[in-house]
């Protein structure tokens, strides 16, 4: 099916039916409920989830096929962001010239700082692609004023000269972002008892771009370029011994990757028209490493499950505050309930990058395959206690009777 194996099949319709079906799945808890307040189901969020997605399953071709660590990527999310508000306030608002232009600026900027940190290998690419993204912030932040409107971020305008498109609506507002007149922040609520479910455009959108991109990074994956890439990360040195040279195949993956991340700044841009230089952070280049590798580096769900993971964290477990926490221990005595909310209070809210750094912890020692390894785990210790049940009843019924 679609030209991909069995499993690989599988793991593709998964991934489908978890994007399409999102509305529902990050909305298990009923409107009147106390813990509705963990539902996910926000038009912004969902976005930022598969958009995120996108960026960290690009990023998983060059780490988790070559093994080359990259803390520049952020760059190119960056990159792909001013690229698409250009767009916006020149040509049209609507989203796919902008997203089209995302990908190739951040493409050639992807050519640009491969060929010059692809000569190093290790630590030392790591940080050579470190240093461009922060000379980039940097650039962006305030060489770059004119283009990049500097620390106030670019942003769209009444003044700006759109040649396809009017620079104001009939009301005299800002025009909104648009596929063929279709507007990104448009959504429909659909009541069902207690629960309520928000289906926007815009999220399925992204939703779409992220189930095709995550279609051609599993044709990478299995392809004969794919194999290659996974020869570089086993030993490059036979490689080179063999007369293959591992550079033109390492730049290649490179430039895909960062046009995977131009993909997800461009997505960022269409979604709420700003671009600011805080997106070239090596923060954000940083939370893509975490994604893979928390959701499992050189896996094909893992980066998905890592962004989502991570996102939620973000931006719901840091909503959790000292009240909310007085609600849940309210049934404790006065003391007892201090105390607890005490202890708790430094790993939620503002200190949720705590409780995300223990986990990150916690998986690197105990599940190195990240949350896949972990659902792997458990799917094997399913089919072992149900073949050693099979195996039990198969013996009891060969017993002789008494």
């Amino acid at each position: 099916m679609f030209g991909l194996g069995k499993k690989d099949t599988t793991v593709f319709v998964v991934v489908i039916i978890l994007a399409l079906c999102a509305p529902f799945i990050l909305n298990p808890f009923p409107g009147n409920s106390s813990l509705a307040q963990f539902n996910a189901g926000y038009p912004d969020l969902m976005q930022r989830f598969v958009i995120f997605g996108i960026f960290a399953i690009g990023f998983n071709l060059l780490f988790g096929l070559t093994g080359y660590l990259s803390f520049g990527h952020a760059a190119f999310l960056g990159a792909g962001s001013y690229a698409a508000v250009w767009m916006f306030k020149l040509l049209s608002m609507n989203v796919i010239p902008a997203i089209l232009l995302s990908m190739i600026v951040a493409g050639l900027f992807a050519v640009v700082i491969g060929y010059v940190s692809l000569r190093r290998s290790g630590i030392y690419f790591s940080i050579l692609t470190l240093a461009f993204a922060q000379m980039s912030y940097n650039l962006a932040y305030s060489v770059l004023t004119p283009i990049t409107n500097g620390e106030t971020g670019l942003q769209i305008t009444l003044d700006d000269p759109r040649i396809l498109g009017s620079s104001a609506t009939a009301d005299g507002g800002i025009p909104v972002t648009n596929l063929f007149g279709l507007e990104m922040r448009h959504f429909t609520t659909v009541d069902i008892g207690a629960w309520s479910f928000n289906f926007s455009v815009g999220y399925y959108l992204c939703a779409a771009i992220m189930i095709l991109a995550f279609y051609v990074a599993v044709r990478i994956f299995r392809s004969p370029f794919g194999m290659m890439l996974r020869a570089i990360k086993s030993n490059q040195q036979r490689l080179y011994y063999t007369g293959l040279n591992a550079r033109p195949y390492t730049l290649a993956v490179f430039v895909i990757s960062g046009m995977y991340a131009g993909l997800a700044g461009g997505l960022l841009a269409s979604m709420d028209p700003l671009a600011g230089p805080e997106r070239m952070q090596w923060t954000a280049s940083g939370e893509v490493v975490l994604m893979t590798i928390l959701g499992g580096a050189g896996t094909l769900i893992g980066p998905v499950l890592g962004a989502g993971f991570i996102k939620y964290f973000e931006n719901i477990f840091s909503k959790i505050n000292d009240g909310v926490l007085h609600s849940w221990f309210a049934f404790l005595p006065d003391g007892l309930e201090n105390f607890i909310v005490t202890l708790v209070h430094p790993f939620v809210g503002k200190g949720w990058h705590l409780t995300l750094g223990l986990m990150f912890m916690l998986v690197v020692i105990f599940l190195p395959g990240g949350l896949v390894e972990g659902g792997q785990r458990i799917a094997r210790a399913l089919r072992r206690g149900k073949s050693e049940d099979n195996g039990a009843a198969n013996k009891a019924s060969h017993e002789p009777a008494e």
